[in-house]
C-alpha cells in the first residue's frame, strides 16, 4: 500500500529507555514535533511508543499486528476503513484489530501511547 507520509514525520524503533530506567515522558514530548514515533521500552514481544500527532497520518493496515492506542493529551480521530470514525480524548484506548485499514488523525497536536507487536512498520504492510 503506497501512502504519502505527513511532512516531518520521524520514527525512531530503537527501543530507547529499557528496562530498569525511568523514562520521562514529559520531557519526551517536550523536545519533539509532530509527526513523531519513539520506541521507549519492550514489553515481552511488544513495544511501547510514543506519538506526536497532528494533521492526518494517511490511511494504512498492519496485516498480522492489532495496534493500540492510548490518548495521554489532546484528542485524535481514528477513521477505519467500513466503519465510523472514533474520537478518542485523553485516558481513552482504542484497538486497531490486525488487517483493519485505518488512520489516526488530530486537528492539534496529540500524544498518544501505542502498544504493538515488535517490528511493526508504523506505515503499515
Amino acid at each position: 500500500m503506497s501512502i504519502g507520509l505527513p511532512e516531518n514525520f520521524t520514527n525512531k524503533e530503537n527501543d530507547k529507555y529499557g528496562k530498569l530506567n525511568l523514562i520521562d515522558i514529559p520531557a519526551e514530548i517536550a523536545a519533539n514535533i509532530p509527526w513523531f514515533n519513539q520506541t521507549l521500552t519492550t514489553v515481552n514481544d511488544a513495544v511501547v511508543r510514543l506519538g506526536i500527532f497532528e494533521g492526518e497520518f494517511p490511511f494504512h493496515k498492519h496485516d498480522d499486528q492489532d495496534e493500540f492506542f492510548l490518548v495521554l493529551d489532546g484528542e485524535i480521530e481514528l477513521d477505519v476503513e467500513g466503519g465510523q470514525p472514533t474520537r478518542l480524548g485523553a485516558h481513552q484506548g482504542f484497538t486497531v484489530p490486525k488487517g483493519v485499514v485505518h488512520r489516526p488523525r488530530s486537528r492539534k497536536r496529540s500524544v498518544v501511547l501505542m502498544v504493538e507487536s515488535i517490528g511493526i512498520v508504523p506505515t503499515g504492510d
